[in-house]
């Protein structure tokens, strides 16, 4: 039988050793990222048994001592003895890395996760961890601490013939986590995910923590296509289909789901067995190739595209696009240190092959859609040619004046990149004040005057256009899209300097709109920032201390009292604070306050969905999202 699943099928590659010790090597990292990929790594082995077929519902809650009880409806881990180890394959499974039904044994035909690790590696970061599993009418019980086995596999009680599954509860080790507090929302994304590339799966997530009770459900029969419906809730879709094609080759499943939308930027998504692939790879290269020649193909054949005029590119065709494509294949091979880009060359056939196919009978019955479709790539491909122009002429007046930064730019005379970073401020008033304040040698100023284009309603063209965001490129130094190269940075640090009220809010919004859209790179690797100006000025008997939030003005107060000689100014923009307070409090590197700006691959679709919510045309998505962040926002001035 090829799915069989017993205790012999646990295959055992090697012993668990200094996972404890060098924890980042199995998780990422020992901070929240690490922390939450706990939860994942349990999560994934339930998510392999729905893929099998077995798994229903899984959930998973957040308990009030900060413990997690993870729960599904499979088949249970295997109870038998491994006959390899001598062991419960219970026990294989939790104390032995590498140990699964993972590696070709018949356990699972695909699976995610960290290819066995899971399991091991969660008890091995555990202060305590409890196993219990139903399965064959009987209930069983095990208990690990710090991945120690506390007892054998023990016989706990029976149970009704449906009625298996496995239950898992740990509780995060403190001694190894720099953070130890679960974060509601993070689980939710990556579990919203997962419930949408798993067609069908319930996946239930309960906060029993006190003050933070709430439960969220996450269930899609349509899958991906509900996946490409919930990212564009934001947008206005070209079409109302929602494009899916399915199919099998060469051992592939291939699921894709695409829709356009009135917005310029492409935000495609791939999956190989439900893990994201940030760097693409076979599977998303096979999409690209097939749906730019299906497109063009259409094009030419219905005379959209004349005969004197160029094929449309890739790029052209994907403006406006949201897509996911997930593909399930039984050995996928990742590439390179992250793991993050797959590598499989059947993948790449299989996803052209069933592509290509079904988009081409799709277009062909949906003639109004294709027009659509292929009108909007040909506006895209006559405003990328005239911004290349505008690129081009731009690139030659550079070569002709040398590397000519922008006029009102201030720069810093140390010329090591390391050293040096931008602040980029919000009007000519503060612009000045900054650049009096500012350490010459390694911090520069850039001034912008009022607000900056909203890149997510504008073409590359009208982009290329605008005289502020110009002025960044040329500052920043990288290049944006595909010009975009880190090494040419001209500075470690970019901080966003703006007003603490709803105005300097929204120009903060807008540039990191800017940044994330034309230079991802930058916040991946950690050089945008927010830089955090004081809210308060307090004054007493000749003495100042500033306030950064509401809290820290009220410790203040306590510690010096509250009387009438405080003098308390509360600053409603940097233009009110001299050079000398501008430096001491948000300048100054041993003094200030920087918040910076971060990403993973984890949560881009949900960063991609929160500057569409914000930045689209869309009103009532705006209004719900603000609804539901309201109270996460401190000091800001309405």
């Amino acid at each position: 039988m090829a799915n069989k699943y017993d205790a012999d099928q646990i295959q055992i590659l090697e012993g668990l050793e200094a996972v404890r010790k060098r924890p980042g090597m199995y998780i990422g990292s020992t901070s929240t990222r690490g922390l939450h990929h706990l939860v994942y790594e349990i999560v994934d082995n339930a998510v392999d048994e729905a893929l099998a077929g077995y798994c229903k519902n899984i959930d998973v809650a957040i308990n009030p001592d900060n413990s997690i009880t993870v729960i599904d409806d499979g088949r249970g881990i295997p109870v038998g003895i491994n006959h390899k180890s001598g062991l419960s394959a219970v026990e294989v499974v939790f104390t032995i890395l590498h140990a699964g039904g993972k590696f070709g044994g018949g356990g699972y035909k695909v699976s995610g996760g960290l290819h066995g690790v899971g399991a091991s590696v969660v008890n091995a970061l555990s202060d305590w961890l409890e196993v219990e599993v139903r399965r064959e009418g009987k209930t069983y019980i095990q208990k690990f601490e710090k991945g120690k086995v506390m007892g054998p596999l023990e016989e706990s009680g029976t149970c009704g013939p449906d009625q298996t599954g496995t239950k898992v509860t740990f509780k995060p080790d403190e001694t190894i986590f720099e953070e130890t507090v679960y974060d509601y929302n993070i689980l939710k994304t990556r579990l919203r995910e997962t419930a949408f590339l798993t067609k069908g799966l319930k996946i239930i997530l309960h906060d029993e923590r006190e003050d933070k009770k709430q439960v969220s459900t996450f269930h899609y029969e349509g899958g991906i296509k509900e996946f490409v419906q919930y990212l564009n809730k934001a947008k206005t879709p070209s079409y109302p289909d929602i494009m899916y094609f399915e199919g099998t080759k060469n051992g592939v499943y291939v699921e894709v789901a695409l829709q356009h939308n009135d917005s310029y930027n492409e935000s495609v998504y791939s999956f190989v067995n439900n893990i994201t692939t940030p760097e693409g790879g076979t599977h998303l290269e096979g999409f690209k190739v097939a749906l730019t020649k299906t497109f063009n193909d259409y094009a030419r054949s219905h005379k959209l595209l004349k005969e004197s005029e160029q094929n449309l590119t890739g790029d052209d065709i994907r403006e406006g696009l949201t897509s996911i494509i997930s593909i399930k294949i039984e050995d996928p091979q990742f590439e390179g240190q992250t793991k993050q880009k797959l590598g499989n060359s059947e993948a790449r056939g299989a996803v052209n092959s069933i592509v290509a196919e079904q988009l081409t009978y799709y277009l062909e019955q949906n003639p109004a859609i294709a027009k659509n479709i292929c009108d909007k790539s040909i506006m895209a491909q006559r405003a990328r040619e005239a911004a290349r122009k505008a690129r081009d002429l731009t690139r030659r007046k550079t070569a002709l004046e040398g590397t000519s930064l922008p006029g009102k730019l201030a720069d810093c005379s140390d010329k090591n990149p390391e050293n040096c970073e931008i602040y980029i401020v919000e009007g000519d008033s503060a612009g000045g004040s900054a650049k009096t304040a500012r350490s010459r040698a390694t911090q520069a100023i850039l001034p912008l005057r009022g607000k900056i284009l909203n890149v997510e309603k504008a073409r590359l063209d009208r982009i290329y256009g605008n005289e502020e965001i110009k002025a960044m490129i040329t500052a920043f130094g990288t290049g944006i899209h595909e010009d975009f190269d880190i090494s040419k940075l001209r500075y470690n640090k970019i901080i966003i300097m703006t007003d603490a009220d709803v105005d300097g809010a929204h120009i903060a919004t807008l540039m990191l709109t800017f940044i994330y859209r034309f230079m991802p790179e930058l916040i991946r690797q950690g050089h945008v920032y927010l830089a955090q100006p004081p809210l308060y000025k307090l004054e007493k008997n000749k003495q100042t201390w500033y306030a950064y939030s509401d809290d820290e003005l009220d410790k203040i107060l306590a510690e010096v009292g509250r009387d009438q000689n405080n003098k308390i100014q509360r600053y409603k923009g940097l233009g009110e604070m001299d050079a000398e307070q501008l430096w001491d409090t948000t300048m100054d590197p041993e003094k200030r306050i920087l918040l910076r700006v971060s990403m993973t691959d984890d949560d881009e679709s949900e960063v991609d969905l929160t500057f569409n919510t914000l930045m689209g045309d869309q009103v009532e998505p705006r209004r719900v999202f603000i609804e539901e962040n309201a109270k996460y926002v401190k000091n800001l001035d309405v």
